[in-house]
């Protein structure tokens, strides 16, 4: 096999060392892993590897820059990734698909957007695939051999136990991706408290009752399982003050920041049965729930939802019972701050 240029080796090794809590020693290791021309180096990650650790205060709230830490401005991210032409941003050339070939992989939500795409991309791995949705689509009837469980709505505990029993072994990964956002603009004078209760009920509490019924019905690999939590940097509490500096959409944020702490006291419970859980963001993703941000794709980096596919699943290969119950940024690899 030829081996990844010395610059993605780069690239993904500070993007695992910052799984850890001594980050900059191990990215000082990581260095060493490939031996690359200083003048090609990922510019933006190594700025960020060897930072100095900095809080930032903003209207009451501490908002950390910590090098393990991804940029929280979205623009300015990718404007550096791009700038530097990091290519764990720019490029997919690290996802190794082989790693889930075999795989017993259950993917909720999975007949549309993100979901969808994840499917497609387990599918041309070789994965085994399941996939539970409330409806199918054209294009998820058309990939064979892909097992289909309809009528799962998971804000139904039972329709949720119903498909449990439907799956006819343990998984090796779970990816708990069914989501929802309301699309109108929530402020003090406009806001739908029972869609905040819908959000949350789908986003925080939905990937718990999957993910409960799953392994108390002995459907989750243990040792060994993973499960991934495909949440939003949204749920940032830290962040709000520079991605939302005039607060709204209260339900959106508040039902990603509920899933991210459902996900930590998940992976706390779930470690000592050596099941892995990560939150992850899948980065922004050219899909119809985003379409009503269209005119900011292509400044904030937007992707194809196949490339966001690559990038999550890059990071479900990544998890290991060392770097477990953290907040991921599938763009870069990077932690996300709570």
């Amino acid at each position: 096999d030829i081996p990844p240029p010395p610059c993605i080796l780069m690239s993904s090794a500070l993007a695992l060392a910052a799984r850890t809590s001594s980050f900059t020693a191990t990215a000082a290791l990581a260095r060493r892993v490939a031996v690359h021309n200083k003048n090609n180096t990922t510019t933006s990650t190594l700025r960020r590897a060897f930072a100095v650790k900095t809080t930032t205060r903003a209207m009451g709230s501490t908002i950390p820059d910590d090098p393990k830490y991804t940029i929280p401005n979205q623009p300015e991210r990718f404007a550096a990734g791009k700038a530097a032409n990091d290519p764990r941003m720019m490029t997919t050339d690290y996802f190794d698909g082989s790693l889930l070939k075999g795989k017993r992989v259950l993917v909720t939500g999975g007949n549309r957007g993100v979901g969808l795409a994840i499917v497609k991309e387990l599918w041309a791995c070789g994965a085994s695939i399941i996939v539970t949705c409330r409806s199918s689509s054209p294009e998820l009837d058309a990939l064979e051999g892909v097992q289909v469980i309809l009528g799962v709505d998971v804000q139904d505990t039972a329709s949720v136990a119903k498909m449990a029993a439907q799956v006819t072994a343990p998984i090796d990964i779970l990816i708990n991706n069914a989501g929802y956002f309301y699309e109108p603009l929530e402020t003090i004078e406009t806001m739908n408290f029972e869609e905040e209760l819908k959000m949350l009920d789908i986003c925080a509490v939905g990937p718990l009752r999957v993910s409960s019924a799953l392994f108390n019905a002995g459907k989750i690999a243990a040792p060994g399982g993973r499960i991934a939590m495909i949440t939003s940097q949204g749920g940032s509490v830290a962040w709000r003050t520079v991605q939302n500096p005039t607060g709204h959409d209260y339900g959106h944020h508040m039902s990603k920041s509920a899933a991210n702490m459902g996900g930590v006291l998940l992976a706390q419970e779930m470690a000592p049965k050596g099941v892995m859980v990560q939150m992850l963001h899948p980065g922004f993703n050219k899909t119809g729930m985003t379409a009503k941000y269209a005119h900011i794709w292509e400044v904030e980096g937007a992707v194809d939802a196949a490339v966001g596919a690559k990038r999550v699943l890059h990071e479900v290969n990544l998890m290991t019972p060392a770097h477990n119950g953290l907040f991921i940024n599938c763009e870069d690899g990077l932690q996300i701050p709570w």
